[in-house]
């Protein structure tokens, strides 16, 4: 795919020249939200399976009294006690260790990716405000105009040289835009609302919006774009810890050794002297753990290939599934390029239309009515504009997601 670079510019007017961009919300967002941070504990408590499971069992100790003592040659038998430790095959600590470990790193991929994810979220609750607050200056700018037409045709109509029904025009377009003005008012809070909530903060919390936006965008190849995304990394992690527990499986199946050490506490004869007479016993143990029902390491293996070919499954469709996002996100975000470039060009053309218009009216008094609607014909355009910049941005945020743009 061709390498190509499209430069968007536009001016949000009314905002602090010092106000937070958009990475700084997505640090903010990374810090706070507990869904994410929900994610990072995943992480963290697989990091603690490690140390479990690839640590030796417990040792086992055991007391034993004699009620009966047993009669010996240098004495009776009054207690026993027992210490003893098993051992499995060899490589079998260190295979569940590396089950652990993959799992853990393929966790912290998961992780990477809904961090990626809330940052889409929050980029994508953050540009309906920027188009919001247009919206709501380009009606403010359109009440201002419509009260100085109504002044005007007021003017002319008390001069005798136009008509009342021009007046009239002028109010219900000013009734249309007062509403709408208040509707997007209203709009405000829910948005806000959204938009904090992302960072876990205050609902009211004022979000700022940078006085400029400016987006410079190299589209990559896509045949690129999988070497190092954290969902294919979790998979590939999962398949490779599937493998480590099918050799945890066949070394779970070799026999345990065990080794241990019995103490017996012996009493001496009353009855006769003889030699070491009530020595204490001392007597090491092996023992080995025999597998011989095997059904359950064979299970356990064949779980294991088969959790293999489901991740690889699962990875096969993921690229689909991206690859086709991808295609989609490029598509919307080119879409959004050429509305912008359209709606400039109309914007220009309504415009020397609308002073074409306020220049004949001035002479002659005709034509008001069209200058009306080419008035509003031009706030449409204007407000196409922005929803056309701020689905270009959403386009933009949802692709550095598919393609797990690195901050």
């Amino acid at each position: 795919m061709k390498k190509f670079l499209i430069i968007v510019m536009t001016t949000i007017a009314g905002f602090s020249g010092n106000a937070q961009t958009l990475e700084d919300y997505f640090q903010i967002a990374a810090e706070n939200n507990p869904g994410l941070q929900a994610k990072y504990k995943a992480f963290e408590a697989a990091m603690e399976q490690i140390p479990q499971v690839s640590s030796l069992s417990d040792p086992t100790f055991s007391f034993g009294y004699f009620i009966s003592p047993v009669e010996t040659r240098v004495g009776p038998q009054r207690a026993r006690l027992s210490l003893s430790q098993m051992f499995p095959w060899f490589g079998t600590l260190k295979a569940g260790g590396d089950v652990a470990t993959l799992n853990a790193e393929a966790q912290y991929q998961s992780f990477l990716d809904a961090r990626n994810k809330l940052y889409y979220q929050v980029a994508a609750a953050y540009y309906p405000i920027y188009e919001l607050r247009r919206w709501t200056a380009l009606e403010e700018k359109n009440i201002e105009v419509l009260e100085s037409y109504k002044t005007i045709s007021t003017t002319r109509f008390e001069n005798g040289e136009g008509t009342l029904v021009d007046v009239l025009r002028v109010d219900l377009l000013l009734k249309d835009a007062v509403t709408n003005l208040e509707i997007l008012e209203k709009k405000q809070k829910p948005l806000l609302t959204s938009f904090n909530r992302l960072l876990n903060r205050d609902e009211e919390e004022e979000v700022q919006i940078a006085d400029s936006l400016f987006v410079e965008k190299h589209l990559i190849g896509r045949d690129s774009l999988w070497i190092d995304h954290p969902v294919l990394n979790e998979l590939d992690l999962r398949i490779k810890a599937s493998e480590k527990q099918e050799v945890l499986a066949k070394k779970q199946g070799l026999p345990k050794l065990g080794v241990g050490l019995d103490y017996v506490v012996v009493g001496e004869r009353t009855d006769m002297s003889v030699p070491d007479n009530g020595q204490d016993a001392l007597m090491p143990m092996v023992s080995v753990g025999i597998p011989i029902f095997r059904s359950k390491y064979r299970a356990a293996k064949k779980e294991a290939q088969i959790m293999q070919e489901r991740y690889s499954l699962q990875k096969e469709d993921r690229i689909n599934q991206l690859t086709s996002s991808y295609e989609m996100a490029v598509f919307d975000r080119n879409q959004q390029v050429e509305f912008i470039q359209l709606y400039d060009e109309q914007i220009a053309e309504t415009q020397q239309i609308l002073n074409l218009l306020l220049s004949a009216y001035s002479n002659s008094g005709k034509e008001f009515e069209e200058v009306l609607r080419i008035q509003q014909q031009l706030l449409k355009y204007k407000k196409l504009k922005a929803a056309a910049l701020t689905n270009y941005y959403t386009a933009i945020a949802k692709l550095n997601y598919i393609i797990a743009k690195k901050y």
